[in-house]
């Protein structure tokens, strides 16, 4: 997520053909962390470009209902995740 923080770095993932990899990857990916990851990464790199002010996502401040919000996502999700990993068969 470094690296597409900045306007610069996500065009040149853009560029690498980067989504097409995390597309296959998705695919057959079964690991839930990974699965998240691929997700957020991908809807960066087809998502509009931020406007001006917020080239840089590092440097964008969020306020606090919208962190905590953030935050309690988070939270969900890896819940979902886990309960998803308890019932998946062995492989």
């Amino acid at each position: 997520s470094q690296l597409t923080a900045t306007k610069a770095g996500r065009h040149a993932v853009r560029e690498k053909g980067t989504y097409l990899v995390l597309r296959e990857l998705h695919r057959w990916e079964r690991e839930p962390d990974v699965l998240a990851a691929c997700e957020k990464l991908i809807q960066v790199l087809i998502g509009d470009e931020p406007g001006p002010g917020m080239e840089n996502l590092l440097e964008v401040s969020v306020p606090e209902e919208v962190e905590q919000q953030l935050q309690r996502r988070d939270r969900e999700e890896a819940e979902r995740c886990r309960r998803e990993q308890r019932e998946e068969p062995p492989r």
